[in-house]
């Protein structure tokens, strides 16, 4: 069996579990067995009805709020029922509680893949290395807990209706949650988006980024923002991009007023497509933009917003 724990809001399943369903049924080719899903959470009733269309067997574990030790335990419960390899959607939650489940299964860990397959009952992967300057080749034995880069492979698609199982959650010894305050998110998720408009220190204050909200709203897309303006308080640090930020990989990346640090491209170098503005012809940026437009953001962020909409009327 292939277990791939399956991220969700609440409602649906994000697009990183889709994906990493799909590296999973290509495990299987080689592997053999089935594809089991586990959700953890509370109130799982509603998403667990879309999850099962995606796999032969669901577990489901009422685990309450988040921690790393509560999701640990539920992995392992369902992993416990015969998993060759454990397959996960790659983030910040997935690395606090992974380490925990490979350390239990005594599994090879292979985190951030863009590639996997299996010969010989061992499983290989590729991975970024380097501030994303080297893509390397790392193997593990089976088993294996594999995580799942995000934007890297196509999502799966629905296959039937599979069985539903629900499973206990064992004692878990861990700090109680207080107090749980969920960030109100505007528009498409950063980490799923497929065009990402990002500020950086040029834009030269919060009240800047509205005219990049309008542009990455009329482009279906998300906001990103560097440290610097982070760290500035012009924008929440969800939406950083970078080696402290996020990683993400869209197919249209737009840099608006920003340099260019290493630790911003190594969150952000991968993009299909990068188009860059901005007013210093020597700035880092435009050594990996596809295209660059030298000059003040200002004046060509309005120009840039005025042709989008002249092409959607």
């Amino acid at each position: 069996m292939i277990l791939v724990v399956l991220d969700h809001d609440g409602n649906r399943l994000r697009k990183g579990s889709l994906e990493a369903l799909a590296r999973a049924y290509r495990l299987q080719e080689a592997l053999g067995g089935g594809v089991a899903g586990v959700l953890i959470g509370e109130g799982l009733g509603g998403v667990a009805e879309e999850a099962r269309r995606y796999v032969d067997l669901l577990y489901t574990v009422e685990a309450g709020p988040y921690t790393a030790e509560r999701w640990a335990k539920a992995v392992l419960e369902a992993a416990k029922k015969g998993a060759k390899a454990v397959v996960a959607p790659s983030s910040r939650q997935s690395r606090t509680y992974l380490g925990r489940v490979a350390f239990a299964l005594g599994a090879g860990l292979l985190e951030d893949t863009l590639e996997s397959w299996a010969e010989g009952g061992e499983v290989y992967a590729t991975r970024y290395a380097y501030l994303n300057r080297v893509t390397q080749k790392v193997k593990a034995a089976l088993p294996v807990v594999l995580t799942v880069k995000p934007n890297t492979t196509p999502p799966a698609e629905p296959k039937g209706e599979g069985r539903v199982e629900a499973l206990p959650l064992p004692p878990v010894e861990t700090v109680e949650v207080l107090e749980k305050i969920q960030e109100e998110k505007k528009g498409v998720s950063l980490a799923e988006a497929d065009v990402v408009v990002t500020g950086g220190r040029g834009m030269g204050s919060a009240e800047a980024f509205k005219a990049i909200e309008e542009l990455a709203a009329l482009l279906g897309g998300a906001v990103g923002a560097t440290r610097a303006v982070v760290d500035a308080g012009w924008r929440p640090y969800g939406e950083q991009v970078g080696q402290t930020g996020k990683t993400v990989q869209p197919t249209l990346y737009i840099a608006l007023g920003v340099s260019g640090a290493v630790q911003h491209l190594a969150g952000m170098n991968k993009s299909k497509y990068i188009v860059a503005v901005n007013k210093d012809p020597e700035a880092p940026i435009f050594k990996h933009a596809d295209y660059g437009i030298v000059g003040d953001v200002h004046q060509v962020l309005p120009a840039l917003i005025q042709a989008v909409k002249k092409l959607k009327d």
